[in-house]
């Protein structure tokens, strides 16, 4: 492995073997040490058919991120991914293996976490969350390569949940009828994201599609976020997307496979916090994307539901699991807080209004 790694890094000007960084589930990080350090990557092409594509979008929006970022008397070798380019040029590196490699600056002084500490976490990533939002406002969203076809479009989800039910793979349906009519009687709300982009009442924006907290580095010393990093599911899109995904992560008061689900509810007081920060750096947000923020979060969770639930129809053949049973607890998991979010939907919606100031 180390005269690869001497291969590629080659093309990089780079000679000095790295090591393994992170707990990333998709692509294959590591850390090369040096002045500057530096991290490289190998693109999962199972997951990103078309690396060159994902690649194309990276260096768009992070060239037009810098950009503002200097423009604004701030760090644009902090405060965004800087993608370092090949002895000839490009974005990437095409080893002869087929294999697709990259390599970014490495941000020091930072860190990010898998699990919620503490409310002020959230404040500071929805903070950079919206800061990113923000930044790209005006940028081309229409350009953006779909690096993950349809991938939170819930009317495609739910026919996929459909084609599952009817297919029972696993023959595993009858176990989870409850589950499967929790879906199928809210199918409804599929449409309401979708559709408010098809017709314009929302614009259409650059989405990040991944904001769990660990996509973003925060300062080891001021907490304070610095970078939203992982563009690799940079597309077009609804902000609602990235609004609700990272509540459904964050608001939760529990692990996604936690079996107990009278360990799992809606933390109102996390919606708060990421909520309070996300607006304070989005002054673009309109009127229709503020008064869709808590059902955003609701349909994000119930559309992850809806690919654990499907995902154990099929038997199991897209997330990985540790035992049969596993999609199904996750399922059941968001199908809680699905149910404990419309419980405290007006509730959530007032909180909206009064951080809004509308």
């Amino acid at each position: 492995m180390e005269n690869e790694f001497y291969e590629i890094l080659r093309h990089f000007d780079i000679s000095i073997t790295p090591s393994v960084y992170g707990n990333g589930h998709i692509n294959d990080t590591y850390l090369v040490h040096s002045q500057p350090n530096y991290i490289l990557q190998r693109i999962n092409k199972r997951v990103f058919t078309d690396p060159p594509a994902v690649m194309e979008n990276i260096l768009g929006v992070t060239a037009f991120l810098r950009d503002k970022i200097a423009k604004a008397g701030g760090d644009p070798d902090r405060e965004t991914l800087n993608l370092i380019t090949t002895v000839d040029g490009k974005p990437y590196y095409h080893h002869t293996d087929g294999e697709y490699y990259r390599m970014y600056k490495f941000i020091d002084h930072a860190i990010s976490y898998d699990i919620v500490e503490n409310p002020m976490q959230l404040y500071n990533a929805a903070k950079a969350f919206g800061k990113f939002q923000n930044l790209l406002a005006d940028y081309p969203a229409e350009k953006l390569h779909e690096t993950i076809k349809d991938f939170h479009n819930t009317r495609s989800r739910y026919a996929q949940f459909r084609e599952a039910l009817e297919k029972n793979l696993s023959g595993r349906a009858d176990t989870a009828r409850d589950e499967i009519d929790f879906v199928l009687a809210r199918e409804k709300d599929a449409g309401v994201i979708v559709d408010a982009l098809a017709d314009g009442s929302i614009p259409l924006r650059v989405t990040h599609n991944d904001t769990k907290l660990n996509n973003v580095m925060l300062d080891e010393t001021t907490g304070e976020g610095v970078c939203v990093i992982d563009l690799d599911t940079v597309m077009p899109g609804s902000l609602l997307y990235d609004y609700g995904d990272a509540l459904r992560f964050g608001g939760s008061s529990g692990a996604e496979d936690e079996k107990d689900l009278s360990k799992i509810w809606f933390d109102v007081e996390k919606f708060t916090a990421f909520t309070k920060g996300f607006l304070e750096e989005l002054p673009s947000i309109t009127d229709k994307e503020l008064a869709l923020l808590p059902f955003s979060i609701k349909l994000m969770t119930l559309e992850c539901g809806a690919r654990f639930l499907a995902d154990y129809i099929n038997g199991d053949v897209y997330f990985k699991t540790k035992y049969p049973e596993h999609n199904l607890v996750r399922a059941r998991t968001q199908f809680k807080l699905v149910k404990e979010i419309e419980d405290k939907m007006d509730e959530l919606n007032a909180i909206v209004r009064e951080l809004a100031g509308r």
